[in-house]
């Protein structure tokens, strides 16, 4: 016998559809409806609600193997295909991320298609895998942040099983896995959850409508939130959640939803004996969502630091419109390098007011903010997607590779950036709704034309060529200057391993000196400096040391170090042996 349950707090009655059968439900205490039937694997089912016709699926839906509009199917994953049992985990620091998306990591675009892959990122350095969301969406393919029914996994990537075998590969080559998930808006096709109960508000974020979490029924919305992240960790083996956005999360009550997760992250990773991780994405630059609750914080793990990637793309780049406008100086660089925030109690030209407050170096640690050069979003919400390697030298990626991987941080990479990838990654869906579709698109081009795109440059999100172009194309790693920028960020992640220099996390033993006039930067690790040229032009700085790796040969001068331009040194104080180049 199997329970069905759910929460429909409004309904008069609730019916249970199972394989065509209706059967009632009996209501329970707090809003709830049980029955107990016989189902087998993939039995499909549905709940009715009072007099309404229409066969909804399960909110808490395992699987929707005919899409999101569909019944759900019941489905267990099997015990017996794990392999993990000695699986220990791995804490943030120390850490090194890699994003991807499923659907165009590979021309497969399916969980077991990457695993094939997987190799090559342990050969790479990485030790953490962070997947795009993989939830129940409309459509076949997506970024992923369109999801309404977050339990089940998407089919066309492979579905709940195929993300059981992804993770056990995983582990089984000493990977990590991360799973980023969204629960501060709904998309707009597929999402039935008002049908049951008050899950929404009539507030909305830039998405959509927000989740009730402070409301009335606001205790099944948080536990269905709750449930949710702890199924990914517990059921599915999952090592790590990112928490898409959570300054839209919109909650008044004393204990917010993200301290009150984190306590039960905790509870669970006690249980299960090996670390679990909670990395949030927040555009407030507030230490609270990272200071540990007994000093007054939410007691998350990380959260994603935008302002490094801002410091360190704009001073290589010299891109300066939208939000890059207060970044790209050499101070900016030095600032966001050793305090972690650039905007910390700061004035924000493009919010118009100050911004942020500083975090306490002596309480959080640098390894608590991932830094990166690019991902998803710095990468797709590009009007054309254009990935660095499209504007920038070899040289200048591998500069801003230094920069990141060599910080204080937990690096990221983004899929494709290892090696300079040129193929782009763009904004892509495939709602089945032709209005939700049209919209879509029109949303995008005018969005852009505000920023002076023509709107004809800007691809459509619906055309499948777009969500064909943002696959990566995995012959160019073998081919100059792809292999060259590959085997660079192969030896700095070889080099943050072996020196604790690089793997400590604290961000008051972090300094560094530059000239603005003649731009060039030195990052300075212990006895280790990371000195960068970012002109065009070959330069003296006055650093000396043994040379341990170089983009490009540098040679000692009396004034100090001559550094070709767009490249970096790393140079230990001192004698010793051995000199790395990546030419």
């Amino acid at each position: 016998m199997r329970q069905f349950r759910v929460w429909a707090p409004t309904a008069g009655a609730v019916r249970l559809q199972l394989d065509g059968v209706a059967r009632p439900m009996r209501r329970n205490g707090g809003g709830w409806w049980s029955v107990r039937v016989e189902a087998g694997q993939g039995a499909r089912y549905g709940f009715l609600v009072d007099d309404d016709p229409t066969v909804l699926p399960d909110p808490r839906s395992a699987r929707q193997p005919d899409g999101v509009h569909a019944p759900s199917a019941v489905h267990d994953l099997d015990p017996t295909a794990w392999t993990d049992h000695d699986w220990t985990g791995r804490q943030l620091a120390g850490s090194v991320f890699y994003e991807l998306h499923i659907g165009t990591f590979t021309l497969e675009g399916t969980f077991d298609a990457a695993i094939e892959r997987l190799d090559h990122l342990v050969a790479l350095g990485v030790t953490m895998v962070e997947l795009m969301p993989v939830n129940a969406f409309d459509g076949t393919h997506n970024w992923g942040y369109d999801g309404v029914l977050w339990y089940a996994v998407q089919e066309t990537y492979g579905g709940p099983d195929g993300l059981q075998r992804f993770v056990d590969a995983c582990h089984a080559r000493g990977l990590a896995v991360c799973l980023d998930v969204v629960y501060n808006h709904l998309g707009p096709s597929g999402n039935y959850l008002p049908r049951f109960g008050p899950y929404l508000t009539s507030g909305r974020n830039t998405w959509g409508q927000s989740l009730n979490l402070d409301g009335p029924g606001s205790d099944a919305v948080r536990r269905h939130i709750i449930d949710n992240a702890l199924r990914w960790l517990r059921e599915f083996h999952i090592d790590a959640l990112r928490l898409d956005a959570v300054h839209a999360l919109v909650d008044r009550t004393a204990t917010h939803l993200l301290e009150e997760l984190a306590i039960e992250t905790t509870a669970l990773a006690a249980h299960l004996g090996h670390p679990l991780t909670l990395i949030a994405e927040s555009d407030l630059n507030d230490p609270r969502l990272i200071t540990p609750r007994a000093a007054g914080g939410y007691g998350l793990t990380g959260q994603w630091n935008d302002d490094l990637h801002h410091a360190v793309h704009t001073a290589v780049s010299g891109e300066r419109q939208g939000y890059y406008a207060d970044f790209g100086s050499l101070a900016c660089l030095e600032q966001t390098l050793t305090h972690g925030f650039f905007h910390a109690a700061t004035y924000s030209s493009f919010r118009g007011r100050t911004h942020g407050t500083p975090i306490p170096r002596d309480l959080i640690p640098g390894s608590a903010l991932l830094g990166y050069t690019c991902n998803h979003d710095q990468i797709g919400n590009r009007a054309v997607g254009d990935r660095p390697g499209e504007y920038l030298t070899p040289g200048q990626l591998a500069v801003k590779a230094a920069l990141v991987l060599l910080s204080s941080s937990t690096p990221m990479l983004f899929m494709g950036e290892e090696w300079g990838a040129r193929t782009p990654f763009q904004f892509f869906t495939s709602h089945t709704d032709p209005d939700i579709a049209a919209a879509t698109a029109t949303g995008r081009r005018a969005e852009f034309a505000e920023h002076g795109w023509s709107s004809d440059e800007v691809p459509d999100p619906q055309d499948p060529a777009t969500f064909t172009r943002s696959k990566l194309d995995w012959t160019e790693p073998r081919r100059e200057p792809h292999a060259r920028l590959l085997a660079c960020y192969r030896a700095l992640l070889a080099l943050r391993r072996s020196r604790p220099e690089f793997t400590d996390p604290w961000l008051e033993r972090v300094w560094a000196d530059y000239d603005e006039a003649r731009r060039w930067f030195v990052l300075r690790r212990g006895r280790i400096s990371v000195v960068c040229n970012l002109s065009e032009d070959e330069a003296v700085i006055p650093v000396h040391g043994r040379v341990l790796l170089a983009w490009a040969p540098a040679t000692e001068s009396g004034a100090g170090t001559l550094v070709s331009g767009h490249s970096f040194a790393v140079l230990e104080e001192g004698d010793g042996a051995g000199t790395v180049v990546t030419e």
